[in-house]
């Protein structure tokens, strides 16, 4: 489909100069964009890759001199993510699901599917669930009894939703991520090893315990997701003890990123790849955790907290610490500690 630059700056709220009237029927990078192609050259840094590519329109940084680089159209874009954002929605190809519910679907009887919603070959569907309106189901989901979506979800090939989990609107599900497995939960019949060594902070030696079954505690708790909640590819978030599992509204999960057992996320929050959330911690409004941040288990994270990638939470964190480090630390005395272990040992 083709799109002129009118068009596209108006679903961008941008503004847009030249010839408005440029077709373009995608986005490419500034060096590798053909006649076709938006380019996407959103700061001077990609000035010389329109030099190298042949777009005709771009979408570039303001007061750039587009029509020195050559370009016939040009869409401002003053926050150039936030361009993206909107741009790479309109663009896309949407054809990661079928129509209608194929037939080798099983759904059970029970079941509620909600006006418009398509759902792929041999997904399943368990008894009492309820599919919102407009949601779009691949293939190979497994959506299990008693769960209950709002309208809009999108759940990718392979995803699974176990028993009773409960979502709001607009729930995005990548593939293969799992909501609602059985939290790591178990216990013994006397002191363990681990609880031991708790209570000693690691002071004595430890010797095998009196008791070495390790016996499991069932999950009864589920999870419940707000609106415009993402999870990401193979990522899991486990159901609750008793008390369900929460991720508040707006909450965005990259892939491989595992949300412990009776978590409580607050809304808006990031948590990127391969973040662990051990269980029973809560975190506040707006929170963004960078790659492989790893939380202890029962701490507390105020609102606004923002981690840098590989830092590790062993305490509690007031809102507003941006915090870096293995143990986590105020990020600029990190960056301050690494430069000066790096200093030791020279001549």
């Amino acid at each position: 489909m083709a799109y002129s630059i009118k068009d596209i700056a108006t679903s961008l709220r941008a503004e847009a100069l030249g010839d408005v009237s440029v077709l373009v029927t995608g986005a490419a990078e500034p060096a590798m964009a053909g006649p076709q192609d938006l380019a996407l050259a959103m700061s001077p840094a990609f000035a010389d890759g329109l030099s190298l590519g042949r777009a005709q329109a771009a979408v570039v940084w303001p007061d750039c001199d587009w029509q020195a680089l050559g370009l016939k159209a040009a869409i401002i874009a003053p926050r150039a993510r936030l361009a993206m954002s909107r741009l790479t929605h309109m663009l896309a190809r949407g054809d990661a699901f079928g129509d209608g519910i194929h037939p080798n679907a099983v759904i059970d009887p029970t079941a509620t599917i909600g006006a418009d919603c398509s759902i792929g070959p041999f997904t399943v569907i368990g008894a009492n669930a309820r599919i919102g309106a407009g949601s779009r189901i691949g293939a190979q989901v497994y959506i299990g009894a008693g769960v209950v979506m709002g309208a809009g979800a999108e759940i990718h090939a392979g995803a699974r939703l176990q028993p009773h989990v409960r979502a709001g609107d607009r729930l995005v599900v990548q593939p293969g991520a799992v909501i609602g497995a059985d939290g790591f939960s178990f216990t013994t019949e006397t002191a363990s090893n681990p609880e031991r060594a708790k209570a000693t902070g690691g002071a004595e030696k430890l010797t095998p315990p009196d008791s070495e079954t390790w016996h499991k505690i069932a999950s009864l708790g589920a999870v419940i997701l707000g609106d415009d909640v993402e999870i990401g590819a193979n990522s899991t978030v486990d159901a609750g003890t008793i008390r369900p599992t929460t991720i508040g509204h707006g909450t965005k999960l990259d892939n491989l990123v595992h949300v412990g057992h009776n978590c409580e996320i607050g809304n808006h929050c990031l948590l990127c790849g391969q973040t662990g959330i051990a269980g029973s911690v809560i975190i506040g409004d707006r929170v963004v955790l960078a790659g492989q941040t790893g939380v202890g288990d029962h701490h507390k994270i105020g609102n606004d907290v923002v981690t840098g990638a590989g830092t590790m939470i062993m305490t509690n964190v007031a809102a507003g610490s941006v915090l870096l480090g293995y143990p986590a630390q105020r990020m600029d005395r990190a960056i301050g500690a690494y430069k000066a272990l790096r200093r030791l040992g020279r001549k």
